[in-house]
């Protein structure tokens, strides 16, 4: 699986886990692997999957642990947030951007092996993908504070 299959995977369950009190991120991050195979019909006519949960056992436990590791860092990770945010306190952001920009900034703070430009540039391919049209600019601007904050 590559690093950036795995960052979709991670951000997908860090979404996940942050609709339920702490105490049941472990049993979210399970329940994750038991998710059904979710398709749509492109336009063309061809079907595309939009999700779908085969990963190998190593895999399950990196992402199963570095998702725990986060949720574990979560009221951390948005006071360094909070601090660069003017006017977008973590309580305001929309759900995908918070857990995307927490794991951006987690890897930036936790991940010797992701450069910081990595991060941000990862983070705005997933806001890309899973948020609204300002989400890219708004992740990118967000994290670019934190680079230059410290």
């Amino acid at each position: 699986m590559t690093r950036r299959e795995m960052r979709d995977h991670c951000f997908k369950m860090l979404f996940g886990v942050g609709f339920y009190p702490a105490e049941e991120t472990a049993v979210q991050t399970e329940q994750y692997f038991c998710s059904p195979v979710e398709e749509d019909t492109a336009e063309d006519g061809t079907v595309e999957i939009l999700h779908q949960v085969d990963i190998k056992e190593p895999d399950r436990t990196f992402l199963t642990g570095r998702v725990e590791a986060m949720a574990e860092k979560a009221s951390e990770l948005d006071e360094r947030l909070n601090a660069v945010a003017k006017g977008w306190r973590t309580r305001r952001m929309g759900r995908v951007e918070l857990a995307i920009l927490r794991q951006a900034l987690y890897e930036m703070l936790y991940d010797s092996e992701v450069p910081e430009k990595v991060a941000i540039n990862e983070a705005v391919e997933l806001a890309k993908k899973y948020g609204g049209k300002d989400s890219p600019a708004f992740i990118n601007g967000i994290l670019a504070k934190l680079v230059t904050a410290e």
